[in-house]
């Protein structure tokens, strides 16, 4: 099996319900490939993929590079957990829940849609040792609203770390105004600011000209939690 196989293979688990792997049908399905093909690039019979099939699967499941490339930084190697950072560039990531955990007390609740106060909670969510590790400052958050469904859906736990500088395709909670913050993609130019939504569902973007509304970034999103470990 190739690198980019043993990647994919690992996506398939981690995009997984209930314990089992997405089939390599549904894989197939979502970047407008034959399940044969998806196949084939696990199995290494195709060994090389076309840029115009990693940037399939980048674009439809948010991945970088390395997600797909690297044997080292790559989602199988992340499953296994053996990364111990997470890439600002591509800060979301799925955990298997299949490594030793500790307790975390969450902060507050963030809205993935509108902007809305902050509120404060009292509760607890597990987050692998890994991760916290390698952001030893982050906090927890409880997402409310559907418009970041595609990578978190509401009522999930995510860790936000605020010492980790955005880029663009980073999902970031930010203030638009002193004690209202929202969850959103961040996509800046160089006048403009894009807080993109990443749902099923249509919600508008939040567009801010940066010159007449300066933003406040609380954090970026490092790690986020998984249908496995809400269980």
């Amino acid at each position: 099996m190739s690198i980019v196989g043993d990647n994919i293979k690992a996506l398939r688990a981690m995009l997984g319900h209930d314990g089992e792997d997405m089939t390599q049908g549904e894989l197939a399905d979502k970047i407008g490939v034959t399940r044969e093909t998806v196949n084939k690039w696990e199995t290494g019979t195709i060994p090389n993929l076309r840029d115009s099939n990693i940037n399939k699967l980048r674009e439809a499941f948010h991945l970088s590079v390395d997600d797909l490339r690297s044997e080292s930084a790559g989602l199988a190697a992340q499953l296994r957990g053996d990364v111990s950072n997470v890439s600002p560039i591509h800060p979301l990531k799925v955990t298997a829940g299949r490594r030793a955990t500790v307790p975390l007390r969450t902060l507050g609740r963030v809205h993935a849609g509108d902007v809305s106060d902050e509120e404060e909670v009292s509760d607890e969510v597990e987050v692998p040792t890994s991760v916290l590790e390698g952001h030893p400052h982050a906090f927890a958050l409880v997402v409310e609203g559907d418009c970041m469904d595609r990578v978190v859906p509401e009522g999930y736990h995510v860790l936000v770390d605020p010492d980790v500088e955005p880029h663009n395709g980073s999902v970031v909670v930010a203030e638009l105004e002193p004690g209202r913050a929202v969850m959103r993609r961040w996509l800046k130019g160089q006048d403009t600011l894009v807080l993109s939504a990443d749902s099923h569902s249509r919600h508008e973007d939040i567009v801010v000209t940066l010159e007449d509304d300066p933003v406040r970034v609380v954090g970026t999103v490092v790690w986020a939690q998984t249908a496995e470990e809400m269980d």
